[in-house]
């Protein structure tokens, strides 16, 4: 690729003004055939095999699964481990990694006995670049647009990266004839990855690049502190205007009922989806309409807009990083935030029983149906830097160890650490983190940001937690929408969509705080066609007739 088509100047300046999408989870987006001359549209092309699938027959869930979504639920661990990777993967080489994190800095590799347990296990120095949140597109702009890349990138965290395909195109490794169809039964637990996975994650032009880091279906969820939103009217069937009354009721003082950060956009995904509106797109004889430019969305933005003209978000929402809401909500400054479901545990282990965590089924407003967001499938995609066939087939077995199954003892070490280092057993067998763990483990050091086993609802030690989530599953799967683009690919979302996405972003932001009013959403909406988001439809509507 030419560097007047690549530029790191240029990917730069784009991320620089696209920043990260609106609260949309990233896609192998693609660019522009004309810039550079690659073709990353599926439109045309012959198209790789998905892997097959080779469900890992595990141990028995206590609360089966289902499938439309609703995960296994397992109320205890189970007693009897299995080995799930024959032999040690690694070649004694160094192998050079970089995932975003949401945690603190780890401790270097030499001083964290978690890291140099996994590096013994898969028998490789893993050399890890841990890039914060704050400092992931920056960071991944600088990396996209230079030669010297690591060996193994998770490309993750919700973002939406300019040129992003092209990128994984032109610069990291085709794995078609490694991983397509039955090449995938060579690592076992990468063929235990189901399905949808692979395909929410989309092929290049094509092929398949990367492997999917799988998650539950549940998206964008509404966390609340049980205890404040009960005492404040919280039920099942609410509508808008109970969630008002709600959330006024429980804001008093310096305590806001609703925390938001500058990630979440006033949690604009709760919000749209409780009014009816699409998530992002809707598909209907294979042609795609913006959700934007529905009325179900500007009724969504303005009633958040009243929200917070009522003073029950918590004021420097706008200006928050995620991070930074976790910890508002921990401490109680917060009685609710939008997070992803996959962050349970995390959050669980965050509030350290100072409260009942629970998540909120949505209200309704209008007669619309009232809906939740269905995740794109997956946290992100790995990609490996092109290397010799030997080369790509190490770092293959590496993710596969990664992607060690529930009930491995692989997923024991990678999960919880060491016993008796980093963790006890309770009386029931499950794991127990000590401060050693939680400080040293995969939140500071997420090897599960480069590959992870399909996920299932185990929380240890809290069986009562894992039935109450199982149960609200059941409930919010069916209300659950799903974004039609996942796995999709379109030239214009590649080149414009982050500052589109960045100008979309902006304008809720406006209208929600009171800088704008919510009369100039309409010319909102049509600059963002102009802009590019007509031109996305159709090339999405393209690459779906390919897909399909």
């Amino acid at each position: 690729m030419s560097s007047s088509s690549y530029s790191r100047r240029t990917v730069l300046r784009s991320i620089a003004a696209g920043g990260a999408a609106l609260a949309v989870p990233s896609v192998l987006t693609a660019c522009s055939s004309s810039s550079g001359g690659h073709d990353v549209s599926n439109a045309g092309k012959k198209l790789a095999a998905w892997p097959a699938h080779l469900p890992f027959q595990g141990p028995v869930p206590d609360l089966p699964g289902t499938a439309n979504g609703v995960q296994a639920g397992f109320t205890s661990y189970p007693k009897n481990l299995v080995r799930a990777v024959a032999a040690k993967p690694g070649d004694g080489s160094t192998i050079k990694v970089l995932t975003i994190t949401y945690g603190t800095p780890p401790k270097a590799a030499g001083q964290n006995k978690f890291w140099t347990a996994v590096n013994e296990a898969l028998g490789v120095t893993i050399e890890y670049t841990v890039v914060p949140d704050s400092d992931y597109p920056n960071k991944m702009a600088t990396l996209m647009a230079g030669d010297d890349l690591p060996d193994i990138i998770n490309i993750g965290g919700g973002y939406v990266l300019p040129r992003e395909a092209e990128f994984v195109q032109s610069k990291c490794a085709d794995l078609s004839e490694l991983l397509s169809g039955d090449a995938v039964k060579q690592y076992p637990n990468l063929a235990n990855i189901p399905t949808y996975a692979w395909q929410d994650m989309g092929r290049i032009g094509g092929r398949i690049f990367g492997v999917p880091v799988e998650r539950s279906k549940p998206g964008n969820t509404l966390w609340v502190n049980r205890n404040v939103f009960d005492g404040a009217g919280m039920k099942d069937g609410w509508t808008a205007e109970d969630f008002l009354a709600v959330a006024t009721a429980a804001t008093s003082g310096r305590k806001y009922a609703l925390g938001a950060s500058q990630q979440s956009v006033f949690g604009v995904n709760v919000h749209a989806l409780a009014f009816g509106a699409p998530y992002e797109w809707k598909v209907a004889g294979g042609a795609f309409s913006d959700a934007y430019a529905t009325p179900e969305f500007r009724a969504a933005i303005e009633y958040m807009a009243k929200l917070r003209a009522a003073g029950v978000y918590e004021p420097n929402a706008s200006a928050t990083s995620q991070v930074d809401l976790k910890s508002q909500f921990y401490n109680g400054t917060v009685a609710s935030m939008t997070d992803g479901f996959g962050a349970l545990i995390s959050n669980i282990q965050g509030i350290k029983g100072k409260f009942d965590l629970d998540a909120a089924l949505p209200y309704s407003s209008g007669g619309a149906k009232p809906a939740i967001q269905q995740a794109r499938n997956i946290f992100g995609y790995t990609v490996l830097k092109k290397a010799s066939k030997d080369r790509l087939q190490l770092m293959l077995r590496v993710l596969d160890y990664l992607a060690s199954p529930f009930g491995s003892k692989e997923y024991e070490l990678l999960h919880y650490g060491i016993e008796g280092t980093h963790f006890s057993r309770g009386a029931d067998g499950a794991p127990k983190l000590n401060e050693l763990g939680l400080l040293e483990g995969n939140t500071n050091l997420p090897f599960k940001y480069l590959c992870d086993a399909p996920q299932v609802l185990f929380i240890p030690g809290q069986p009562e937690a894992v039935r109450t989530n199982h149960a609200w599953q059941v409930k919010a799967v069916p209300l659950m929408v799903r974004n039609p683009r996942f796995g999709l690919q379109s030239a214009t979302l590649s080149r414009v969509g982050a500052n589109v996405d960045q100008y979309l972003r902006d304008s809720v932001m406006s209208i929600v705080a009171g800088r704008k009013p919510v009369g100039e959403w309409d010319a909102v909406v049509k600059k963002a066609r102009n802009d590019g988001r007509a031109r996305m439809a159709d090339e999405l509507a393209k690459d779906y007739a390919a897909n399909t």
